[in-house]
């Protein structure tokens, strides 16, 4: 990956470098009213190039920085969620074990087999009819 970035940034420079020497041509750049310079072309061109370069990293690196404290929000609501779910699964655990305690302090009903729960499923059908 290195190589590539050598060899593009290599030919940038050497179409730069032929690009000056054919646009030698004197340029006035009018900024604010009074306020002007005359420069080649070439300059002008990449004076303006190079403030589209910098102003496109001012750009990205603003638009990191808002991700980044949009990602470290994310995170502190995520640490929280997380809280509560720990919150509301011991509250579960003590409400299972508290529902335990209270059937195994209810009367003990009678166990029936499988074969009792079929013919008592029967007899209600029969009667219900």
């Amino acid at each position: 990956m290195r190589q590539i970035n050598f060899g593009l940034i290599f030919a940038f420079g050497l179409v730069m470098v032929f690009f000056t020497l054919e646009n030698t041509a004197a340029t006035t750049v009018h900024f604010l009213p009074g306020l002007q310079y005359t420069l080649p072309l070439a300059a002008v061109l990449l004076v303006a190039s190079g403030v589209g370069a910098v102003s496109a990293w001012f750009f990205a690196a603003w638009s990191g920085m808002l991700n980044t404290v949009e990602t470290l929000g994310k995170e502190e609501e995520m640490q929280a969620q997380q809280v509560r779910i720990e919150e509301l699964e011991t509250d579960l655990n003590r409400y299972r074990s508290t529902v335990e305690t209270q059937l195994g302090l209810l009367p003990s009903a009678k166990v029936s087999t499988d074969g009792d729960q079929d013919s008592e499923i029967d007899q209600l059908d029969v009667s219900a009819s």
